[in-house]
C-alpha cells in the first residue's frame, strides 16, 4: 500500500471518529421545547394520535429535522401496531424515523469501514461493491422495526402492570372521598411512566376543554388497545347518575386483576411446555449413549477385539 493510500485511510478513520464524537455530543444535548408542538398537541380538530405522531419536542438538530420530514413524507406508511407501540413508549414517530435514518447511514458505512480495516491489515486496496452497501442500508433501515417488534411483549406486560397500578391508585383516591374526575387526575400524577403520561395528557385536555374526562379515556383506550381502561371509565361515569361508585369500582378492578392473573398463568404454562422439549433432548442423548454400544455389540457392527 502506498503512502497516499495510508494517508487517505487514516484521514477517513479520523473523520469517522470525529463525526461519531460530534453525534454523541449532539445526542446528549436536551432538545428545545417547541411552541408549535405544544399547540398541535392541544389541537382537537384532528385525531389525537395524528397530533401526537407528527409533533416532536422541537427539531433542534439535523437528525430531528430529518425525522420530522420523514414522518411527514414516509416511504411507506407505518403499520397500526407500530404506531401503538410507539405511542405506548411515548416515542414520537419523528424520533423513530430519525433512528431509522441513522441506522441506514450506519449500515451503508459499515461495509466500507470493515473493508478498509481488512485492507489495512492485509495490505491490499479495499473495494466494496455497491450492492453490499445497498444491502447494509436496507438492513439498517429495518433494524429499529425488528427491535420494536422484539420489545412488544415486554412493553405490553409493563403497560398492563402500570394500568392496574393506576386502578389501585384511583380506588385509594376514591376511598379518600375524592370525586371521580379528581381521583382520576390525582392518580395520573403519581408516576412518570409512559402510560401515566398518556393518562395525564388526556385528563389535562379534558380539563382545559371543561368537559368530563371519560370520553378522552375511552379514546386513549381505543388508541392503545386497552379495553380495561374503557371499562373503568364506564364505572367512574356512574357517579354522574348518583350510583355508589367505590364498591362497583373495587369489584370491577378485582375482576380485571383476576382476568390478568389467569392470562399470566396461561402464558407461564405455555412457556413451561416449551421448556419440556429442551428437557427431553438431554435425556434422549444419555439414553443413546447407554443403548448404542450394546446394540452395536448385538448386531456385530462393533467388531470383536
Amino acid at each position: 500500500m502506498t503512502s497516499a493510500a495510508w494517508t487517505l485511510l487514516v484521514a477517513a478513520i479520523g473523520a469517522l471518529v470525529g463525526l461519531g464524537a460530534v453525534a454523541v455530543v449532539r445526542g446528549l444535548r436536551a432538545p428545545v421545547p417547541s411552541l408549535a408542538a405544544g399547540l398541535a398537541f392541544l389541537d382537537t380538530s384532528r385525531p389525537a394520535d395524528t397530533a401526537a405522531d407528527l409533533t416532536t419536542a422541537g427539531p433542534a438538530s439535523r437528525s430531528d429535522r430529518l425525522g420530522a420530514w420523514l414522518a411527514r413524507h414516509p416511504l411507506a406508511p407505518l403499520p397500526a401496531s407500530q404506531r401503538r407501540a410507539l405511542a405506548a413508549r411515548n416515542i414520537p414517530i419523528a424520533d423513530f424515523m430519525a433512528e431509522k435514518a441513522v441506522f441506514t447511514v450506519i449500515g451503508t458505512i459499515v461495509p466500507g469501514v470493515v473493508a478498509g480495516c481488512i485492507g489495512f491489515l492485509a495490505g491490499w486496496t479495499p473495494f466494496v461493491p455497491v450492492g453490499v452497501a445497498l444491502a447494509g442500508a436496507i438492513i439498517g433501515w429495518f433494524v429499529p422495526d425488528v427491535t420494536l417488534r422484539r420489545r412488544a411483549p415486554a412493553l405490553r406486560a409493563d403497560m398492563a402492570e402500570s394500568l392496574y397500578t393506576y386502578f389501585d391508585l384511583v380506588t385509594l383516591e376514591r376511598l379518600a372521598n375524592l370525586s371521580a374526575p379528581q381521583a382520576l387526575a390525582s392518580a395520573a400524577y403519581a408516576s412518570d411512566a409512559p402510560l401515566f403520561l398518556h393518562l395525564r395528557s388526556a385528563l389535562d385536555r379534558a380539563r382545559l376543554e371543561q368537559r368530563p374526562p371519560y370520553a378522552e379515556l375511552r379514546a386513549l383506550a381505543e388508541r392503545l388497545e386497552l379495553p380495561e381502561l374503557a371499562d373503568v371509565a364506564d364505572v367512574m361515569q356512574l357517579e354522574e347518575s348518583g350510583a355508589s361508585l367505590t364498591g362497583a369500582l373495587r369489584a370491577r378492578v378485582r375482576e380485571l386483576r383476576d382476568s390478568h392473573l389467569s392470562a399470566q398463568k396461561i402464558s407461564a404454562a405455555k412457556v413451561s411446555e416449551q421448556m419440556t422439549v429442551f428437557m427431553v433432548i438431554p435425556s434422549m442423548v444419555f439414553a443413546l449413549v447407554f443403548l448404542v454400544p450394546p446394540l452395536l455389540r448385538l448386531t456385530g457392527a462393533g467388531g470383536t477385539p
